[in-house]
This record gives structure tokens, sequence and C-alpha cells, in this order.
């Protein structure tokens, strides 16, 4: 087998014990103040932002670095209307016939509903699609090996990035989503994964009151 090609490995930050764990913590703060937020403020984001957080997401590792993931980022009012309408009838349908009530009493928490507003109010929609298979230089079908977990690392890196930017998210999965692919005209080797509204957060915007689980319940020391 021919040993593919190497480089050096990247500086790395030459800390101290007590400097990484503060590092850790300062990083968990952050990230712990990260909310759902559904009220956006309508003031413009700067595309170039948007573009630097979709950038750090495609850092994220993949299977054979592959990569099978594709973000289309959307500010037209007329596009974002359209998706709006869309997933607002399937939503309908997933509160009124498909869910169940066990799924329903679960949603109650956090005062849901068929209504989305916020897929037109925020000034971003980042629609992440994975890539079932993609294409080698020559035309060949390529195979992508673990497409929805690497999407899911990438999508977890961009969420991080726009929190750390000052944006707000929200993390909308509108089921089924073909809706999406058919308005953003995607190739039929990808399917939509997740809907990130993204912008500022409404001066007055709420949100639930939840915690999250303690580090005793999502850790096993072995």
């Amino acid at each position: 087998m021919n040993t593919p090609p190497t480089v050096a490995l990247p500086p790395q930050p030459d800390l101290s014990d007590a400097e990484r764990l503060q590092a850790a913590r300062d990083f968990h703060a952050l990230v712990a103040r990260r909310r759902t937020v559904r009220e956006f403020d309508t003031r413009p984001v700067p595309r170039e932002l948007i573009a630097e957080c979709i950038a750090a997401a495609g850092t994220a590792p993949s299977g054979a670095n592959l990569q099978p993931w594709h973000f289309v980022a959307v500010s037209d009012p007329a596009v974002k209307r359209r998706i709006r309408t869309a997933a607002e009838e399937e939503e309908r349908q997933f509160y009124e016939r498909r869910a169940s009530e066990e799924w329903l009493e679960a949603l109650a928490p956090l005062g849901t509903d068929w209504r989305k507003p916020f897929l037109e109010h925020a000034p971003w929609l980042i629609a992440v699609f994975v890539q079932k298979w993609g294409r080698a230089p020559d035309g060949a079908k390529v195979k992508h090996y673990y497409p929805v977990e690497s999407v899911g690392i990438a999508t977890g890196l961009l969420i991080t990035a726009l929190h750390t930017a000052g944006l707000a998210t929200l993390t909308h999965t509108p089921s089924p989503m073909g809706f999406l692919a058919s308005i953003l005209e995607r190739p039929k080797n990808e399917k939509a994964h997740l809907l990130v509204p993204v912008g500022y957060p409404a001066a007055d915007a709420i949100v639930p009151e939840i915690t999250k689980k303690p580090l005793s319940e999502v850790i096993v020391r072995v």
C-alpha cells in the first residue's frame, strides 16, 4: 500500500495543566450560555460572518475525509417565505396528525407549535445537507462513509462558531424535509439534515426555563 503524503502537525498551544483546565472552563462557560432562540432581531448579519462560521464547520473530521456536507445560506426574503410556508405545512401535519401524545407531552414545556415565524424573521437560514455520495475529479461516483455522523459533528462546530461570534441560532427539523432540496435546487445525492435560523436575538427574546443534566449523569468513569 502506498504511503499517503503527510505534513507536520500544526503547532499546538504550550500550556500548563492549570492553563488547560482554565481554557476548558472558559469554553464551558461560553457554550453554557448558548440557548435555542425563536425570537430574532431583523437587523442584518454580514455575509462574511456567516461564511466564516460555515468555513469553521468545514474543518470537522469526517469519514475518510470525504467531507459529506453542503451548507446553503439563505437571506433572500422570498426564498425564506417559501421555506416557511412549506415547513409550516409539514409542522401542522405533525402536530395535528403524526405526533404521538407522548411526543407532544415532551414538547409541551418548550411551548412550540406548527407556527414558525422565525423562518422569515431571522436574517439567515442555513440549510445543512448530507451528501450520501460524491464525485471524484474524474467524475466517478464515490461512496461517503459515516455521512450522517460526520455532518452531525460539522453542525456542532457550526452552531458553536455562530454562538462564539455572538449570534443566536435555532435547530429546526421539520419532518419530512424534502421540500428544502426542492426549493434550494439541491442534487439527488443530498438529503436535508437540519435547518438553522441565524441572527441576533430580539431585545425582548425569552427562552424556556430549562436545565442540563449534571456531569454525574453524562459521564462514566472507567
